[in-house]
């Protein structure tokens, strides 16, 4: 620290300790000291990174493709943990009304030991690294990963290796999980939200593989067999539909090197027609109500077809979403935020929550709003956001355009947090775009978002469209599909 001085400002009685501000050499009085004190002036040595060289400065993801097909990919960093983690292409599109729930069930069983690591053995042995070990299902993708020590990747490569090439199925633990699920079930009906969004795609998506729902129907789990995931493991468990992610204080090198140890047996072919293919889900306007009068609020989505990941419309999506931002009772800012949906919800007092959405698969996706408001602020609610919908068809301006870039910048650093982030973005990217796409590419992308083309591309999926329809709860004043399908348009003289 540099040496006490008195301030020029002040009289010795009244001398302030400084501080400097974040970046820069300036200097900031933080508190009055007593006659007998010196203020002490601290400075800083190194000064804060800007958002540019945030960007440039961010490690390189390294990708090699190993003989049978698996990708294995990794981000190096000078972190004392990783995270490594399998990404699989399965999930709930690939399943028949027969199986589905079967990626979910094969999911709860690969975490319940394997023929090397029966029953809580493997649990054990992942517990005695000071690991932490997770999976999740959804309609396109599974994934598995543990976060431990950098020191433990190799051994946790042959942990996950282990996983999906040796899980046990043992009838025992087939029924005890069984139950678990059953009762998984039971309380996600209590989840209002949830259950909403599998509703908005069973409307949207109907007679279609996006309209099941990831963890099945309570029928199927209870008739599943052993066989069943077996054969859904044999189908879709190969190493071309594989990503192995890494992310923190490891070697690129070694990674592949415990790869090929770990994963060379992993096979890479289908059995005849067994060959997994995703087939285009037609979107349906429609829509699918559920009312109760007893729930004490009214929970409703309603989405366009959006595009796939791959569509660069995306980004533009997201900046209107952005606009529109999003909004719950506990924000604090009251009448004064940004968005203007929130300013009106707040004045009238139209809802509880609202958050728009961009959910994209392979080659379609959702786009819309979710809300929960009180059963006589439907109508309003359901006009105001459509509403804001045709301004940004008609009249988005500038200014709200480069604020929704900002908000979106700030989500996109977001992702350097922590190694799981990492790693997590480094295999869903691989599986969605057969490469990951840097931030800095990503801030181009956005930087050339302007008004008119956020004009245009919400005219190209919003404007005179049908939408699908999703409302659950006490729902008596939401207007019949045919109104809300006229104001997706306004009449302009």
């Amino acid at each position: 620290m540099a040496a006490a001085h008195s301030s020029p400002c002040l009289p010795p009685s009244r001398c302030l300790l400084s501080a400097p501000v974040l970046g820069c050499d300036r200097f900031v009085r933080l508190f009055p000291l007593r006659t007998s004190e010196f203020p002490v002036l601290l400075r800083r040595t190194v000064c804060a990174a800007t958002y540019a060289q945030t960007l440039q400065n961010i490690p390189e993801t390294h990708v090699t493709t190993l003989e049978n097909g698996l990708r294995v990919a990794s981000e190096e960093s000078n972190h004392p943990t990783c995270t490594v983690g399998l990404w699989i292409e399965a999930g709930s599109r690939y399943e028949d009304p027969k199986t589905n729930g079967a990626a979910f069930f094969v999911e709860h069983m690969a975490l319940k030991g394997t023929k090397k690591r029966p029953g809580s053995a493997f649990e054990k042995e992942v517990e005695s690294l000071g690991a932490h070990l997770n999976g999740y299902t959804s309609r396109e993708q599974t994934a598995f990963y543990i976060k431990a020590l950098s020191k433990d990747m190799p051994k946790v490569v042959e942990l996950l290796s282990d996983l999906v090439q040796n899980c046990a199925l043992e009838n025992s633990e087939i029924e005890k999980e069984r139950g678990v699920i059953l009762q998984e079930l039971k309380e996600m009906d209590s989840n209002l939200a949830d259950v909403t969004f599998d509703y908005l795609h069973a409307t949207a998506y109907q007679g279609t593989s996006l309209a099941h729902t990831v963890e099945g129907t309570t029928d199927n789990i209870k008739r599943l067999t052993r066989g069943d995931l077996a054969s859904y493991i044999d189908t879709h468990f190969k190493a071309p539909r594989m990503v192995l992610a890494a992310a923190g204080g490891i070697s690129h090198r070694e990674l592949v090197d415990a790869a090929k140890q770990h994963f060379a047996g992993l096979p890479f072919t289908s059995k005849g027609d067994s060959v997994p293919t995703l087939k285009r889900c037609r979107f349906t306007g429609s829509e699918i109500r559920a009312r109760d009068d007893g729930l004490p609020l009214a929970h409703i989505a309603l989405a366009v077809e959006g595009p796939g990941w791959a569509d660069p419309d995306n980004v533009v999506l997201n900046v209107a979403n952005a606009i529109i931002g999003r909004y719950d009772r506990t924000f604090g800012g009251g009448k004064n935020q940004s968005s203007k949906l929130a300013t009106l919800a707040v004045e009238h007092n139209l809802c509880h929550s609202f958050e728009p959405f961009n959910t994209c698969y392979s080659d379609t996706g959702l786009f819309g709003f979710h809300f929960v408001s009180d059963p006589l602020s439907v109508d309003d609610m359901m006009f105001c956001a459509q509403g804001e919908w045709m301004r940004l068809c008609t009249s988005t301006t500038e200014s709200e355009v480069n604020r929704a870039k900002n908000y979106l910048r700030n989500a996109m650093v977001a992702q350097l947090d922590g190694t799981t982030r990492v790693c997590e973005n480094i295999g869903s990217h691989l599986l969605h775009y057969g490469r990951r796409i840097p931030l800095e590419e990503w801030d181009a992308r956005i930087s050339a978002v302007d008004a008119k083309m956020v004009r245009d591309v919400c005219s190209k999926y919003i404007y005179d469209k049908c939408p699908a329809i999703a409302a659950v709860g006490p729902i008596e004043q939401l207007l019949d599909y045919n109104r809300l399908r006229s104001s997706m348009y306004w009449v302009r003289l």
